[in-house]
């Protein structure tokens, strides 16, 4: 149904194309001191006849010998040139003023050189290349304070952002998105090949216009746009292949007999490569077919994208359509201005098992996949019992990795649509207004699916239950409505912009969660009987929790002030009043101010060869909500047994005074510019206070020991440096290279419990590390300090000795640790600094982009070391992790020293080489452009995991597939966890067409 759809849809966009060429009667190139100018804007003046540029910078036109052609680029003057009956037209573009270029801006766009605040724009042209699914890849490693973290890289995880640091411990890690002007829009929404343009507002000054939403930094989104003249049709297509890029060293069979106690499963009859047998070439294609176009005042873009990802995990992967409409047009004598967008994305999801991977690296290499294949004088499992797979009964956390994923179903679908309308009215030319009407709603669904004869989940759990369905639902819907007036005028040599305006924000939520067991057979689905068994559920055999947050609303005021004196000094200051249901009634608005000052010193001091000396100061103070709405009230837990409902006592208690999380930052900047040098240095520093927590209170005052409450404090100190340069421009050859570098340190001032203490979500897991705590949380402390005791490279009858660092000598044979003062700091899971640098060549028709990254100074905890590559007797069955760091005389595992590796990394992370084809005597064609492009290419680490990108939250050591899973900890980072994805490697093949 869907593949027919689609072909209806692109039948359609090929028959309007059809209607819409022009005859071709003027050629030309336009071009610039660096070269052609593709995509360029040529349009004979006073009609609605229009083209653009090809790759080359040729076009062709219909016009008139008396016509005159109106050509233009964005960050070039633009020229008019008459056609005087030529059939040719060479025209040479003049670079306009580069500190002119405007740049969207919270509510409204600036002139680049009137900002005073940290903003970074990254267009096209600079963003990541390659099967990029997930539009914040475009941007990984290009701005500088912004890191970006798909560990692994496993397709249906979103990326782990961090703008600047921790802004937050609590729900709000992540920047605001803001897509064409609508606030809190999704990115899964949105296919990257449909967005223009990426602004980052990193600092207080910038973000505080958002307010209670802003504290994480805000990422603006502009997707692309019509443009008047001829109808444009452009393909791109990328077709790549994936594999494991680095495994997890582990015994092969051979070596795996050679180890006394270690038992052969088929008596020397297999060997089995584990993680080879669930990983696979993982193959992505992807389509994007586009119109454009637009007549007079109206113009329009339609977009059609089509992705099949696959995973390097067996099963896991996702197919996916998306659809986008942006369309604008004047009415109403020119004055009014309308802007509609609207996008669909439908999403089929095979999250397939994590834990197939993790179980691939500790299954017996001498086990055979299929239970007639084993022993059967010594492992006599009947081959029907687990649908004819060998299990290891009776061993603990350990099942056979490919009957995983071919018994089990985990799946899901994911449904959102949005639309937005802007509507701009010029009352004269210093007064507009903007109205902002937006909606979004979202549905996701997650069916698990454990089967009768599954020893993993299915059996395993209980003797008594054979097979286990879970369903997961979540329905969302955001409404925006938002009205704000503009005015702007010059006095003398002062140039004023002022706003003002209102926003109401509505979110609505409501999920539930069901799980049925116990089922006769696999001959029904059991998924979709969860909802309508009441026998079933009257007998107690089903789980259900629900969760609903309606009527969650904010309300703000706002208004910002720009002033511009003499070209060269520029102010800007912003306030906004905002007002959420999510807070206590005692706190429910907040003020968060602004206030931002530059001065062009170039303008005054008129140095040789500068063209750009500016430095600017910027404060402002942001919130961050609680993550859902309801926590300040008073809540009681009922639990629906077979006899009825009960009520327990209170599960936590009201608080009327709960207010907003709030961040306070001053940042100081410099921009220079010089030629064909640029630079951009950032020093900054933030203050964020009183954390959403919920935290133990006194019962006898408040009816209960825990509520929510703002306690806790975080100071981060940051520097980031931009430096970009034009190592050769000419004709025939042009090189760039930039590089963006940031660093900065967050110290906990201030923090609720013990001064100093372990968190919690940092224990190590089973088997045996339960209570195995490993991250510092100390007030006075650096955040993400890894802790634990120090390995003296010997060991006492198995176990390690450990160094007793409080000077009573050394503890052996794994004796508990006196207290923590026998433990110090063995890393830290925050690099010092992260780098990102880029490389772009051109030279004729070819074009080559290197983009390398990397982070120092972080370390990881390799869980699978620490667990897997003792030699514990007690785990014969297990197979065993074989790093160089593998110590024979280590029998017994517990966490120290020993598996804190440093992580530094310099990854070659993407490689493009692209050709541009000449179409010259291609009829209907302008364009078409094939590129090859490598992902990952290599690493250089000591780093013996799979992945050495640092770990910036930790899920704690719970079972991946669990839908309701757990909330990442921002407070417990450099934790590489069992169960995440492998590393991958892609190649790539791309064709872009332009008719």
């Amino acid at each position: 149904m869907k593949n027919n759809l689609i072909q209806s849809f692109l039948t359609v966009l090929f028959t309007v194309f059809s209607f819409g060429m022009y005859a071709q009667t003027v050629s030309g190139l336009v071009t610039s001191a660096d070269g052609p100018l593709p995509g360029a804007t040529v349009q004979v003046k006073g009609t609605n006849v229009g083209t653009t540029t090809d790759f080359d910078g040729n076009f062709t036109i219909e016009a008139g010998a008396d016509d005159v052609l109106v050509v233009s680029f964005v960050g070039f003057t633009t020229q008019e040139v008459a056609v005087g009956g030529q059939d040719s037209l060479n025209i040479v573009l003049e670079a306009d003023n580069e500190l002119d270029e405007i740049v969207v801006t919270g509510y409204g766009t600036q002139k680049e050189k009137e900002i005073t605040s940290a903003v970074v724009s990254v267009g096209v042209e600079d963003f990541n290349k390659g099967p990029i699914n997930d539009p914040t890849q475009l941007l990984q490693g290009k701005v500088a304070g912004l890191s970006i973290y798909n560990k692994g890289g496993n397709p249906n995880d979103d990326a782990v952002i961090r703008l600047r640091g921790l802004s937050t411990v609590g729900a709000n890690v992540q920047p605001l998105v803001v897509i064409d002007g609508i606030i809190g829009g999704s990115l899964n929404n949105v296919d990257p090949n449909d967005i223009a343009e990426i602004n980052v507002l990193k600092d207080g000054s910038a973000s505080a216009i958002y307010g209670s939403r802003g504290s994480s930094g805000v990422i603006l989104v502009t997707t692309k746009k019509g443009a008047t003249g001829d109808l444009k049709v452009t393909y791109n297509g990328q077709f790549s292949s994936a594999s494991v890029a680095n495994s997890i060293d582990v015994m092969t069979a051979s070596e795996f007999r050679a180890l006394p106690g270690r038992p052969d499963v088929s008596a020397g009859s297999v060997s089995t490569d584990w993680i080879e047998e669930v990983t696979r070439a993982a193959n992505t294609s992807i389509h994007n077919i586009s119109v454009a176009g637009g007549e007079g005042n109206t113009q329009y873009r339609v977009s059609a994208n089509l992705r099949d990802v696959e995973g390097i995990l067996d099963h896991s992967g996702f197919d996916q359509f998306n659809t986008r409409l942006n369309f604008s047009t004047r009415a109403l004598n020119d004055k009014l201005k309308i802007n509609f967008t609207a996008s669909y994305t439908d999403r089929d999801i095979n999250y397939s098992f994590n834990e197939a991977l993790r179980y691939a690296v500790i299954y017996n290499p001498t086990a055979p996949v299929m239970a007639a294949d084993a022993d059967q004088t010594r492992y006599p499992v009947p081959q029907t019992q687990y649908g004819g797979y060998f299990e290891a009964e009776g061993i603990f956390d350990l099942f056979n990795p490919r009957a995983i994923l071919d018994l089990n179903t985990n799946t899901g679908r994911r449904i959102q649509f949005n639309y937005g309308a802007n509507l701009n009215y010029k009352f004269t030319d210093n007064i507009n207004v903007n109205l902002n009407i937006a909606e979004q709603s979202t549905k996701l669904t997650n069916r698990e699916y454990y089967s009768t004869n599954s020893y993993f989940r299915g059996n395993a759990i209980s003797p008594t239950r054979r097979g286990l369905a879970n369903l997961y639902t979540q329905e969302a819907d955001f409404r925006l409505a938002e009205v704000y007036g503009a005015y702007k005028n010059r006095f003398g040599n002062t140039d004023l912009n002022f706003s003002v305006g209102y926003s109401f924000q509505q979110n609505n939520f409501f999920d539930y969660y069901l799980e049925l067991g116990d089922f006769p057979d696999n001959t029904i689905d059991y998924i979709n009987s969860i909802e309508t068994s009441q026998d079933l559920q009257a007998a107690g055999q089903i789980q259900a929790n629900s969760n609903a947050s309606p009527d969650d609303k904010i309300i703000a005021f706002f208004s910002r002030l720009s002033l511009t004196f003499n070209d060269s000094i520029f102010v800007n200051a912003s306030v906004r009043q905002e007002g959420s249901t999510r807070l206590g009634e005692n706190e429910q608005w907040g003020i968060f101010p602004s206030i931002g000052v530059g001065a062009d010193l170039n303008k005054y001091l008129q140095l040789e060869g500068v063209d750009l000396l500016k430095v600017r100061v910027g404060y402002g103070v942001t919130g961050a909500l609680p993550g859902q709405n309801g926590l300040t009230q008073t809540v009681r837990r009922i639990d629906n047994g077979v006899g009825g409902s009960v009520s327990s006592p209170l599960e936590r208690a009201a608080n009327p005074d709960l207010k907003w999380e709030e961040k306070a930052e001053t940042n100081f900047g410099i921009e220079y510019r010089s030629g064909r040098l640029g630079a951009v240095i950032d020093i900054y520093s933030r203050d964020i206070s009183d954390f959403i927590i919920n935290r133990e209170v006194d019962a006898s005052v408040y009816g209960f020991d825990r509520r929510f409450e703002n306690a806790g404090k975080i100071k981060t100190n940051g520097f980031e440096l931009a430096l970009n340069y034009d190592v050769v421009s000419s004709d025939k050859l042009n090189y760039n290279t930039g590089i963006v570098f940031s660093t900065y340190k967050s110290i906990l001032e201030e923090y609720v419990g013990e001064e100093r203490g372990l968190a919690d979500n940092s224990n190590m897991g089973a088997p045996g590390q339960n209570d195995t705590e490993t991250i510092l949380v100390a007030v006075g402390e650096e955040i993400g300090q890894i802790w634990g005791p120090v390995y003296a490279g010997t060991t006492t009858n198995g176990s390690q000795d450990f160094v007793d660092l409080n000077g009573g000598g050394l503890n052996i044979d794994g004796d508990p640790l006196a207290d923590d003062s026998d433990m110090q700091v063995l890393g830290k899971g925050i690099p010092d600094f992260e780098l990102g640098w880029t490389n772009q060549l051109s030279f004729g028709r070819w074009s080559v982009n290197a983009f390398f990254r990397g982070a120092f100074g972080h370390s990881l905890i390799n869980t699978n070391r620490n667990f897997y590559e003792p030699r514990v007797g007690s785990q014969g069955f297990y197979n065993l992790v074989n790093t160089k760091y593998a110590d024979d005389n280590i029998t017994n595992a517990r966490f120290s020293s020993l598996y804190v590796e440093k992580a530094d990394f310099f990854r070659l992370d993407n490689l493009t080489v692209g050709y541009d084809l000449d179409t010259s005597n291609i009829n209907g064609i302008d364009a078409i452009g094939l590129s090859l492009n490598a992902q990952n290419v290599f690493t250089i680490t000591d780093y013996t995991g799979v992945d050495p990108d640092p770990s910036l939250s930790d899920r704690g050591p719970v079972a991946n597939g669990d839908p309701l899973g757990q909330i990442n900890d921002p407070l417990v980072p450099g934790i590489d966890r069992r169960y995440n994805y492998f590393n991958q490697r892609s190649f790539t093949i791309g064709l872009n067409v332009k008719f």
